[in-house]
């Protein structure tokens, strides 16, 4: 619900850091590729219960999915590119939650729910993506993706926002997964509703077959 607006805020602060990888050498794959090894020890970090650890390094993966989209708009947004960001992306996510159930099983059942929440979320986010694509509809407004983009209640900034919380107040993660997978769950309600409105009518090409 605020990404596109955090999004014009600091996509110049992003394109600056892009411009000098850039010019390094570096690409937007490697760039996913390391934010998602720093996802990866950081829920290792917060599986041992170094909280703040995790929080830093969760940052940086963070910065690093804003950064690669960036880059690879310099140089050209790629299929492997977008197929990388959402497998990674997909697996972070998840891998959160599951990281403090790790650290505390008695987490295990709202880790659960935040994590069912997620594949409503997301499933339904790509599958949005997958006819709208179908339907010649494949990128975002402003062309900054190389999927369209389904808005919802709940994205990536208030996903974010959720990770930080639970870094700094892990003894409150039940309330805070339960609260934030609910409001997930709206957005997936949301977005079926959107898909039975926007895909109800065949797609032009279909109907000129029938």
């Amino acid at each position: 619900m605020i990404d596109q607006p955090i999004r014009q805020w600091i996509d110049p602060f992003l394109d600056v850091i892009a411009a000098r990888l850039h010019r390094m050498g570096i690409t937007a794959n490697a760039v996913t590729v390391g934010g998602f090894i720093s996802g990866v020890v950081a829920c290792v970090a917060i599986s041992q219960s170094f909280y703040t650890v995790g929080l830093s390094l969760i940052l940086l993966n963070r910065l690093a999915d804003g950064v690669d989209g960036c880059l690879a708009r310099i140089r050209k947004p790629t299929d492997l590119g977008g197929f990388l960001d959402i497998v990674f992306d997909t697996l972070f996510y998840s891998a959160v939650p599951f990281a403090f159930a790790l650290a505390d099983p008695s987490r295990s059942l709202p880790a659960c729910f935040l994590i069912f929440s997620f594949v409503g979320t997301g499933g339904s986010f790509l599958a949005f993506a997958v006819i709208a694509a179908r339907r010649g509809v494949a990128r975002d407004p402003e062309g900054k993706k190389s999927f369209f983009y389904s808005v919802g209640l709940m994205e990536g900034a208030e996903t974010i926002v959720c990770f930080i919380l639970i870094c700094l107040m892990p003894h409150r993660f039940a309330a805070l997964a339960w609260t934030f997978g609910s409001l997930c769950w709206l957005t997936t309600i949301i977005r079926i509703a959107a898909g039975v409105v926007a895909f109800r009518e065949a797609a032009p090409e279909a109907m000129e077959r029938i």
